[in-house]
């Protein structure tokens, strides 16, 4: 069984990114931006309550301090001070949540830092440290530091599958500054073949094991709400309460 899940919320001050109106009905699970890639405190709380109106639960999207580059862009940063940068953001989020009488449903780091903390050990670590504070689960890939890591320090692991991203041969992620607009029924067809074969070609043509426990549609891509209508219809069976 599996959730639609949507990295959102990533307006700033007059700034906006996405149709978040139009996704919040199609998705289960909201990763809501902590303001240091995207959002601030307003959108920060808009975000949550429109959560709330649908039914949705929310879990924290926090990144690296990049928010000129959106969170796109990696850095050298320790341990202890990511995982301090994350506690922060997450802290700021669970807030927000409490104000609006909601739990905090898990952690998903964005863009670079998720990617570096799938291959990167100390960076996977320095994730659960902040995770100790607010013991929920934690969203990641199959076969990476994220599953090794988070799994091993006795924290939950909800394995992602991306919609609308592109895999290499070797498993990872091609984590581009700005999204393309992505096929809606070829996105349905690969989330598809995730979760029924555990599967999904690599831009070089090899096969990759993934799976879907949460199904991804970023809502900065172009056409999100499109590719979340046709994944949504077509993986219905399979999605859990």
């Amino acid at each position: 069984m599996t959730i639609i899940n949507c990295d959102m919320g990533e307006a700033f001050g007059l700034y906006k990114m996405g149709d978040d109106q139009g996704l919040m009905p199609l998705i289960d699970v909201a990763n809501v931006a902590c303001g240091f890639h995207a959002s601030d405190f307003n959108h920060m709380r808009s975000t949550v309550q429109l959560a709330k109106k649908h039914g949705v639960r929310v879990g924290a999207h926090p990144s690296l301090p990049d928010l000129q580059g959106f969170g796109r862009r990696e850095m050298k940063i320790s341990r202890e001070e990511l995982a301090n940068c994350i506690i922060y953001q997450v802290g700021a989020l669970k807030g927000f949540l409490e104000a609006e009488g909601m739990a905090l449903n898990h952690i998903k780091p964005h863009g670079s830092l998720y990617g570096m903390a799938a291959r990167m050990e100390d960076m996977a670590h320095a994730v659960c440290d902040a995770a100790d504070v607010f013991k929920v689960p934690l969203m990641g890939m199959i076969n990476t530091f994220h599953e090794k890591v988070y799994t091993a320090r006795g924290h939950g692991f909800i394995a992602e599958f991306y919609a609308d991203l592109d895999y290499r041969d070797d498993g990872s992620l091609i984590i581009t500054r700005e999204h393309e607009a992505k096929d809606p029924l070829r996105a349905a067809a690969l989330c598809l073949r995730a979760i029924r074969e555990g599967k999904v070609a690599g831009t070089g043509g090899k096969d990759v094991a993934v799976r879907a426990d949460a199904i991804c549609v970023h809502s900065d891509t172009p056409n999100a709400v499109a590719i979340a209508e046709a994944v949504r219809a077509a993986v219905k069976p399979y999605i859990t309460a």
